[in-house]
């Protein structure tokens, strides 16, 4: 799993019709555009790809279409997480998990849940899932934050291979590469703190931005795994300016409307989320005509 996760996975949008029917015509486009810009995994329902407001049934088509579509044969990591720990494992338990690397979940919202609370979660979690699970720490979208101690706990779990941090702190982050076992993933779920974080052993990036820029995040985090951090951080550099246009109006408004733009999909998303304004488009296109 070290190997198989190491580097740059897209966290794919899930491109919709103007009617806000799934567009499968520009997913194909999509993971093609990712896959030739040397993206080394998928993931697939994560929170980019609007798993909020996508169905069950939909969330297994588009796994599916994935898995039908890789030509590259590239791993596949399913995202599923919710504040409703026993309707998680029913999903788990109802899944059909062949072609699929790890399930990506991300800590309960709304509830905000106890540390041990969040540890009993994820231990339910990972007892009934077949496939290896990756923790998914984001405390600006879910109200609660995993200490360093309740991540060292459950990395002791056999089913429980890493995490992907965006809680963007640092130090924390540091505490935790020092301290963990050394085939537990720790993986970046913050662009712009990729190649800080993989200066102190991060394996790579579950990126937003790879949606679009796929051989720039990718030349980013080979330079950093490389120990060229010169290169690496040009790839940064050049980032920089367009990622906060990514979430300035929630994310995935921003990738989308980024993907409209270079002809890749439509730039619609399900409420209560809306298309970027004009403001925001008007960015974007002057970020891409640079």
């Amino acid at each position: 799993m070290q190997n198989e996760l190491k580097g740059t996975g897209v966290a794919l949008i899930t491109p919709m019709n103007e009617d806000l029917s799934i567009d499968y015509d520009g997913l194909l486009k999509l993971i093609k555009h990712t896959a030739s810009g040397g993206v080394d995994y998928f993931v697939v329902n994560g929170t980019t790809g609007e798993s909020a407001t996508t169905n069950k049934d939909e969330k297994w088509e588009l796994l599916r279409f994935v898995l039908d579509n890789n030509s590259k044969g590239l791993p596949v990591v399913y995202g599923t997480g919710g504040y409703d720990t026993l309707d998680i494992v029913e999903h788990i338990s109802e899944m059909d998990w062949n072609g699929v690397a790890a399930l990506l979940s991300v800590t309960p919202y709304y509830n905000r849940p106890s540390q041990r609370g969040v540890i009993a979660h994820y231990t339910a979690i990972a007892d009934a899932c077949p496939v290896p699970v990756i923790m998914y720490n984001v405390p600006k979208r879910t109200g609660t934050d995993m200490i360093t101690e309740t991540i060292l706990e459950l990395a002791q779990h056999k089913n429980i291979v890493g995490v992907k941090e965006a809680s963007g702190d640092i130090g924390k982050i540091i505490d935790i590469c020092e301290k963990k076992l050394d085939d537990f993933l720790v993986i970046s779920g913050d662009d712009m703190l990729t190649v800080p974080m993989m200066s102190v052993g991060a394996i790579g990036a579950i990126s937003v931005l790879a949606n679009a820029f796929p051989e720039d995040m990718s030349g980013m985090v080979r330079g950093a795994l490389e120990g060229n951090y010169e290169k690496a951080s040009q790839f940064l550099y050049k980032l920089n300016p367009v990622n906060p246009l990514m979430y300035v109006e929630s994310s995935p408004v921003g990738i989308k409307q980024t993907l409209e733009l270079m002809g890749i999909c439509r730039s619609d998303v399900r409420l209560p989320l809306v298309p970027a304004s004009e403001q925001l488009k008007e960015k974007i296109t002057n970020y891409l005509a640079r």
